[in-house]
Formats: C-alpha cells, structure tokens, sequence
C-alpha cells in the first residue's frame, strides 16, 4: 500500500463495501495521519563498537525518543517509554544497558559493581516476545563481539522452556538475561543465592509491553518489582527501572504505582520520532444475515440472528487473503480465534484452495514447538493470515502487515492502538478494521467514534495492596531475606505491615528480633503465588483416543470452557470434553466436529460485608464496599455457528465457588423507582437491563475487560433492602475496577443511558442490554426501563 492511496481503495480492491452509511457495515472511517523520522546523535557515552554493530543490524541513527530515554537511564532516573508500536521502545530502554556491558562508564548517580561489569534484567509477559527481543540481541551480540569488561553480550533466555544444564550456564555466564515474572516469582527470587553474581551487578530491570500490568495481574508484577529490588539491594546494587508501553494515560504515574516509587521519580517519554505511515481505520458492524436481513428493517432490528463478530471478522479476513493483503486478525477469546481460522480455511477453501494453508490460529495454550512454528511462518511471510488472542498484541517484531482486523473491543484503548497499530509497519500506509459485535460498548463506540479517537487512553489500574495480592508476595519476600521494619514503614511495602501482623497472628510469620521470618520450614512461599490465575493451577486438556496432550486450560476459565459436553477448539481442530477431572486437573476430550458452539450460563448470589464509603442522593443510594459473590456454572446452550441461533439449554451440576471481592451498588427504595418513571411490574426488568449494560460500559471508563467484573440486581436485597444493581471485581479482594466505577458514577451512567437509546431495538438486543453470560438467559428484561432508571440515576449523580 503506498501513501497516497484513498481511504475506500483497499476497500474496492478487496471487494467490499465502500460505502459510508448507517443501514451498511461501513459506519465510519478516521485516518490517522502519518508521522515522518525524526532523528538524533548517539549520546557520546555509546561506545564507538556497539554504535558500529546498530548501524551494522541497520540503525544508522536513533529516534529522539529513543536517545531523550536512553540518556535518562543512564543518569539513573526511573524511565517509562510510552509510544506508538513499533517505535523502537526496545532500543531506548536497552542501550544504557548493553552500553554499560560494552564498557561504557557509569554516571556519578548510578551504582555500579566495583568490576565495571554490569547485568540486565529483562521482564516479558510471553515467551515468544521475549524470543523474539533474544535473537534480535544475540545477532547484535555477534556484530559488537568481545568488548568491555566481560568481553561481550551474553543475553540467553531463562523461562520453562530452557533446559536444566542451559539454566548453570545462564546463572554463572550471562550478562543479559531474558524471563517472564512467573520465572523471577517461582524460579530467580527462591533461588537468588544461585544468582549473587548476577544481582551483584544488576544495572537495569527491564519491563517489556508494562501497559499490560493492569488489575489483578498488574498488581502481582507491582509486589513482584518491590521483590526484586529488594533482594538486590541485598546485593550492593540498587537497579535503575525502565519499561516500554503503549501509549497510556498517566505513564509516569502508572509506573511509580507499578515500581513503588513517588510519580516525580520516573520520567515519561512519549514524545514519539519514530515514522510511521498513515493508517485508515474502518468502524465496521457486523452485518445481519443475508436471510433476515431480506425480511426488512424491522426484522432484522428485533431478530437475535445478527452475524457473530467471529464470523464477520473470518468473512473480512478471507477477502483480504484473496486480495493479497497481509492480515492478522485479533480477538479476545482463544475459542473465538480457533473458530475465525477454521471458518476462513472452509471459506478459502472453496475460492482458492491453494491459499488454505495460509492461514492459521495464534494463541496462548499451544505447546512451545507449535507457538516456534508459527512465528516462524509469520515472519517468513509464509501466513497470510492469522486469528490472534493479544498474545500476538505484544511487541514480537513482525513486519509488512497491510491490515489488522480488530474483532470486538479489546478491553482497553491502550490495546486498541497498540494492535492497529501493527498495521503499516516500515513506513507503507495501513488499514485497520474495528468490527463490532454485539455487546453495548461495541454499539456505543460504532455510534461515538470520537469515544475512541478524541478521548485520552486509559491509565493502568492497580492496587498493590489489595490483602489477597500482597499476603503469599510477603511471605515470599520473607523466605527470600526477612522482613525488617524499614521495608514496610518506608520502604519498597510500606503501607503493608497491618497485614505483616495479621499473617503473623495466623502463624505464617514468625517475629525476632531482627525481624520477621517465613514461618513454615517445608513450604516455598512463592508457590503460593500465582500471578495470573486463582491460584489453583493450570489444567491440562487430554485426547482420550489417544492419550496425547492437546494443550492446557486456567482454573478459572475450566469451569466455563472445559465442563462436561463443551465444545473446546485448538489449532482448527475442535474436541468435545468428555470428562472433568479436578483432582488430577485434567480435562479429557474427544476430536469431533459438531455444527455449532457452546456458552456457559451462571448464577450468582451476593451479600453485603461492609459499606466502605457512600453518597446519599434523595432517591437513590451509591456504595462500594467489600462484598461475597457465591456462583456457579449451571448449564449451557449449544449454539449454531453462524447465526448464534440457540439450539439447546442443558443443565449442569458443578461445585459453587465464593469470591470475596470489591463492588460498586446503587439502591432505591420501590416507591423511589416509581416516582422516577419505572412501574412496580417492570422494575426487575429495568434494573436487569441496566446492570447488563452498565457492566458493558464499565470497560470504557477503567483498564477492565467485560470479563473481569460481574453483576447481580435484584428488586430488594436482604442487606440493602432496596432494590439494588450491584456491580463486582471478578478477582479476589477486588481489582480497582469497582472502585473506579464508584469515583466515574456520573460518567458511567451518562455513557450507558446514551448507548441504550442509540440502539435501533425496541426491546433490547445482546447490542445494548442483553448479557453473553447471564445465568437468567437475560430474562426478564426491560428496555425501557433501564433508559428511564438510568436518566434518574444520571439527574440523581449531579445532586
């Protein structure tokens, strides 16, 4: 694609409408327009060999972002580099570094190793990124070869995949080292008297992609870096912290919060002078089916068969692949980017068989040979096309993308810009494609574009001292070294020593004098610690035919992906589960090829521990709190491919799980709900519908995904006793989310209120209130309703 293409060319020569309209898929095209290089002189602290080995690799001169961060970290400030993807965040933060290796002396104001030799640590939220950063660095290696004080760039990688006799190797030899949190949680920090020569001269701690470090998982990584530092402060170093991101916010805020430091410590650069072409993103809705949409205007508007987002989405991409644009395609689910490649393959398959190989899914869950297989292809150019969770999002260096699909909203704005922008790579125009589905915010953000485009992105949300989070990270910082009382009143957990007394009162923290101490002398404190999941453990998927591993699942999702007749896709090839097995952690499937899908349906109950802080209105009441969820997976619905046409609701019986958590609740007393317009028969209804989509509105207001939060309403609670819209953090302890809901109410009612009456339905539709979990199969539900409660609410808020 050149620069100077029109908007509608790809368009046209993909065969697809080109026409702006709001009865057609084109709702909306906005270009982004293109940025030209601006360059700088390599700061003169460079040594002449790794300036020579740069231009060698083809960087004849850095970008300015790149130089104003590079010379911040090597004067010792903490530095986050927010720009555009594929700016070259990777330079900017790695030079200091691989500078100071080379031999580079070190500023007055950083610590440095009495030898001269300095480490880098590197932090990666997937392996394949961090394969990617290691052969970019091994070549650079290479080029550079034996200078400096340690006679070169040794960078090796230190993750579940690296053999046991690598693993020596790369303790004792290594000067850059390449991990992922879950390695430093489970295998550095435990065994950091194995590492002393590497902490002893630990220069910088890298954080790759830190945009990502949001919410429960974001939290863990903010006790993980306090961890970190720690122990190598024990070791005479004191590390000066740098992360690349997506363009966010509050940068320099975000990775205080994220590194314990004050916001005036850390730097943001975002100043971005890196070139990019110019992009055109189409606001695309995902067409009705063709049989209904022949019935007329109304009938589609009211029919439940509108186009699933994964198969509009697999529709584009087989267009594009035809048209010889290559295409990576992102959506959230794992099943939905299965079910987008095998759906374009079928489709390929009958316009161009050769190109059927050309096209594959990309998720996490893949065996660490098919995940090597497939970025290989990728870069090769061999794929066409590819359906990709956001493991593919992250900075992995692929280039000569010609178009990005983005199939529904990826949660956040950050990760909006941060995949499109992977379209137009190496200085040619880009197209990308938001395709929305049927949630509310999707709708409300076809109908808003400046939503998108006009409106600052998102800051991380995080809370470093949520109790569940923080209480396993110190007992593994005190089985690391113990605790003293400088590390919680000013140190790197303050704020953290109400806990440090109550895990002693429970007898997981033993008090001397010197301290406190990990109490339990057979235990690893730190496998107490899961940083992505509820804490008990992946489960892994088994063929039952022939007893081969086809992947593996989260705990937290098995219940809802994995449970008896569900159908489970990995690579193309889809598999009904056969058997759950919870003890053993094993799910037991069968190949198959059924005509249609499965969703889940939970119910959910919850009550009311302590009111933490309210606003008292004349009608209504709004809380947050700390609250107890009880819920359960009860049944689900087969539902046909394609049209998501409800085939069958069958029953299941699975334990109830608890969940002590955060929430945001909104009471009314019955005659306040009948003066504001809603009628005693419809108010279950009105407050159903409303909390359906105020949850799917929440997403645009914080860092959250729809997942990561639930709802109850009911028309009188028995804490409340009112009736009630309550509005959770699906994690335990709360992830910031609800709160953030609590601190934006005004905003996130006048959102929600604005997406239902933009919505053409009369009586609601999975576009404005209907919910794709509901345990109640969304009933009952009232449209109407919800609008007129939600403008009361919205006059209420202002009070």
């Amino acid at each position: 694609m050149t620069g100077t293409e029109d908007p509608l060319t790809l368009l046209r020569e993909a065969k697809l409408p080109a026409e702006v309209s709001e009865h057609g898929p084109l709702r909306h095209i906005r270009t982004l327009p293109a940025r030209t290089a601006i360059h700088a002189d390599w700061p003169q602290w460079v040594p002449a060999p790794l300036r020579a080995a740069y231009r060698q690799v083809g960087v004849s001169r850095p970008f300015t972002h790149q130089v104003a961060a590079a010379q911040a970290l090597y004067t010792g400030r903490h530095t986050v580099v927010a720009t555009g993807t594929a700016s070259g965040k990777s330079l900017a933060t790695h030079l200091p570094g691989l500078a100071a290796i080379c031999g580079a002396p070190a500023a007055e104001t950083v610590t440095a190793h009495p030898t001269g030799e300095a480490t880098v640590l590197y932090l990666s939220p997937t392996k394949a990124l961090a394969a990617d950063q290691l052969e970019a660095l091994t070549e650079l290696a290479e080029t550079v070869g034996a200078v400096g004080p340690a006679g070169g760039i040794r960078a090796a990688a230190y993750d579940g995949d690296t053999a046991p006799e690598a693993r020596t190797w790369v303790r004792q030899h290594a000067n850059v080292v390449l991990t992922n949190p879950d390695m430093v949680n489970a295998g550095i920090l435990p065994n950091h008297r194995g590492w002393a020569r590497f902490f002893s001269r630990l220069r910088y701690i890298i954080v790759d992609e830190a945009h990502t470090a949001r919410g429960i998982f974001g939290s863990h990584i903010a006790l993980l870096l306090r961890r970190l530092r720690r122990v190598a402060r024990s070791y005479g170093a004191d590390p000066v912290m740098t992360a690349a991101s997506a363009t966010s916010g509050a940068p320099a805020s975000s990775f205080a919060q994220l590194i314990g430091e004050q916001t005036s410590s850390v730097l943001a650069v975002t100043e971005d002078g890196s070139p990019h072409g110019a992009v055109d993103v189409y606001l695309w809705d995902s067409a009705h089916d063709p049989a209904v949409a022949g019935a007329g205007p109304s009938a589609a508007g009211e029919t439940s068969f509108k186009r699933s987002v994964v198969v509009e989405a697999a529709d584009l991409l087989t267009q594009l692949v035809v048209a010889g644009r290559r295409t990576l395609a992102f959506i959230t689910s794992r099943r939905g980017a299965e079910t987008m490649a095998r759906i374009t393959a079928e489709n390929l398959k009958e316009i161009d068989p050769a190109l059927t190989d050309r096209v594959s899914a990309y998720r996490s869950g893949y065996l660490a040979e098919e995940r090597r297989e497939l970025e290989a292809a990728l870069r090769a150019g061999r794929m066409l096309g590819v359906a990709s969770t956001p493991a593919l999002e992250l900075g992995i260096d692929i280039t000569g993308l010609d178009v990005v699909l983005i199939a529904g909203w990826p949660g956040t704005r950050a990760s909006f810009f941060q995949q499109l922008g992977r379209a137009g790579r190496s200085g040619q125009r880009g197209a990308a494609f938001f395709i929305a589905g049927d949630d509310p915010l999707d709708s409300y953000l076809l109908s808003t574009p400046e939503a998108i485009f006009d409106t600052g992105v998102e800051d991380a949300v995080t809370d470093p001292h949520n109790p569940h989070v923080a209480a396993p990270h110190l007992l593994a910082a005190a089985q690391e070294l113990p605790l003293h009382p400088g590390d919680l009143d000013s140190g790197l957990f303050t704020g953290l020593r109400e806990l440090v007394e109550t895990l002693t009162q429970q007898r997981h923290l033993r008090r001397r004098p010197t301290g406190w101490f990990f109490a339990h002398d057979d235990a690893s404190a730190a496998s107490w610690v899961r940083m992505r999941g509820d804490g008990a453990g992946p489960y892994t998927i088994v063929n039952i035919d022939d007893g081969t591993v086809v992947g593996d699942i989260g705990s937290a999702q098995v219940h809802s992906q994995a449970h008896p007749q569900a159908v489970y896709v990995h690579r193309g090839r889809t598999y009904v589960v056969e058997d759950l097995h919870p003890d053993q952690h094993t799910v037991l499937v069968r190949p198959a090829d059924p005509p249609f899908y499965t969703q889940a349906r939970e119910t959910t109950s919850i009550e009311v521990l302590e009111e933490l802080t309210h606003r008292q209105g004349e009608r209504f009441r709004f809380c947050f709190g700390t609250v107890e969820v009880t819920s359960a997976v009860v049944g689900f619905q087969r539902k046909a491919l394609g049209t998501s046409e409800v085939l069958s609701d069958e029953p299941l019986e699975l334990p109830p799980s608890t969940l002590r958590t955060q929430a945001v609740w909104i009471s009314a007393p019955e005659t306040a709900l009948t003066e504001a317009g809603v009628t005693v028969e419809h108010i279950p209804g009105a407050l159903h519908a409303a909390e359906h989509a105020m949850i799917g509105l929440l997403p645009l207001l914080t860092s959250s995904d729809r997942w990561d939060i639930g709802g109850v309403s009911t028309a009188l609670h028995r804490d409340t006793e009112a009736a009630t819209i309550f509005v959770y953090d699906g994690h335990p302890g709360g992830a910031g989310f609800a709160e953030r809901g609590y601190t934006v109410m005004e905003e996130w009612v006048r959102a929600t209120a604005a997406a239902i009456e933009a919505c053409p339905c009369s009586s609601g539709c999975p576009s404005c209130v209907q919910s794709p979990k509901c345990g109640n199969r969304n009933s009952p539900l009232d449209k109407p309703g919800a609008l007129t409660l939600l403008r009361a609410l919205s006059t209420a808020v202002l009070e």
